[in-house]
């Protein structure tokens, strides 16, 4: 397998300003995700692409080892992009200049607790017929359980199942994306939109390294959870 492992990170950041070199425990946010890529990138081969719109960032990680060649557009540097165009222009560019890859590993700095061993193990779980796997950790809240939704009348009703499970233990798990690792097949990608995939494989996380850093609350977490070794 020879992954195009992309490192998405725009300049610009609404939740927790300027995100993305950003010193978390005392380096710059991105660089826990470029440590795992560059790991990646010895045991796999393939190439880490940094998908920016920032210099700022791109000198950033520049420093940190990995060659920064490409530039994402000005268009695709807004809040309202999707994933999905980001990664389609950055594979265009990798295979205009004849890099090589079967694979993309989805890899965003939110997740600086994301180890190489999470990836790898997402990666394992690919195969031919996969449209993606993507890691996961089990939900705290359940829809058999404690989960409800309104009818026409506004009444609460427990979203799915009829309501008679009295104990978490009994029912059935559930899981949400973590927003840590993304294994995805280029041909889906070109096809489909990522939520139309007809194959997604879950890859499991504990929560302890599933934190994904999206309000100034989650950095405070995330420090103390730097502070504490506890990740």
């Amino acid at each position: 397998m020879k992954p195009l492992i992309i490192i998405p990170a725009r300049g610009g950041s609404k939740g927790i300003p300027g995100k993305n070199i950003k010193l978390l425990g005392g380096r710059p946010l991105v660089a826990y995700t470029v440590d795992v890529a560059i790991e990646l990138q010895k045991k796999f081969g393939g190439y880490v692409l940094l998908s920016t719109d920032s210099i700022e960032i791109a000198d950033v990680v520049k420093s940190l080892g990995v060659d920064v060649e490409y530039m994402r557009p000005a268009e695709l540097g807004g809040d309202t992009v999707g994933s999905r165009e980001v990664m389609l222009d950055a594979m265009d560019w990798a295979e205009g200049r004849g890099i090589d890859y079967d694979c993309v590993v989805l890899l965003q700095p939110t997740s600086p607790f994301r180890k190489v061993s999470d990836v790898v193990a997402a990666m394992s779980l690919y195969c031919d017929d996969t449209d993606m796997v993507v890691s996961v950790c089990e939900c705290p809240q359940n829809p058999y359980y404690n989960v409800f939704e309104t009818d026409s009348r506004g009444l609460l009703h427990v979203c799915k199942g009829d309501g008679m499970y009295t104990r978490r233990q009994d029912v059935p798990k559930v899981w949400e994306y973590n927003g840590a690792v993304y294994v995805i097949r280029p041909e889906s990608l070109r096809e489909m939109p990522m939520g139309a995939f007809p194959v997604r494989r879950p890859s499991e996380m504990p929560r302890r390294r599933s934190l994904d850093l999206d309000t100034m609350a989650d950095w405070t977490l995330a420090e103390s959870l730097i502070l504490q070794n506890e990740h």
